[in-house]
């Protein structure tokens, strides 16, 4: 009998863990969309020195058609409206997809990138791995890993992109100040 209960106290201690290790990607996708119907400019903070392509340039992101499975947010470089990231909430976890399209709406050949979410991200960030088909449709590629960061101060919002664990890309969200549509 002592050893039912300890097999079953076990057990509900693991079952508690998994459900909060479950609702990680949960409260990420909660908390980026309350974010929902609203624009905010951001600023290349890597790499340094003007040295990005989007260095100088006016950078947006809206966060925008928001369901309990998708949130698109479309980021803007300049001018150019090509990009939206793509986050989908889904029974195998928090998928991030980078959907570019030209400027009539037809998908550009390099388009649906990403990964799932791995393990050990929080409610605040979440890192996502390229997948398998990232690695073939970009074979130097295969070692991204983007990272969404949404500050706990709910301050800033940051995407981060590393290869092969280095530091490529970020840029910083000011969330504090919401921009016309």
């Amino acid at each position: 009998m002592k050893n039912l209960l300890l097999f079953l106290a076990v057990l509900a201690v693991g079952c508690v863990g998994s459900r909060k290790a479950a609702t990680v990607p949960t409260d990420f996708f909660g908390r980026l969309g309350a974010l929902c119907n609203q624009t905010y400019r951001g600023k290349v903070v890597f790499p340094e020195g003007g040295k990005d392509p989007f260095a100088g340039q006016q950078l947006l992101m809206r966060v925008q058609s928001c369901s309990d499975t998708e949130i698109r947010v479309p980021f803007q470089v300049g001018e150019n409206k090509s990009r939206t990231w793509v986050f989908t909430k889904s029974p195998q976890g928090l998928l991030l997809k980078h959907d570019h399209r030209h400027p009539d709406g037809t998908p550009d050949s390099v388009t649906m990138y990403g990964g799932y979410a791995k393990a050990g991200g929080t409610a605040f960030r979440q890192g996502f791995p390229a997948d398998d088909y990232t690695a073939k449709l970009l074979p130097t590629a295969a070692t991204n890993e983007w990272e969404t960061v949404l500050s706990e101060d709910q301050k800033t919002f940051s995407y981060i992109l590393k290869r092969a664990g280095q530091l490529r890309f970020q840029a910083d969200f000011d969330l504090t100040q919401p921009v016309g549509q």
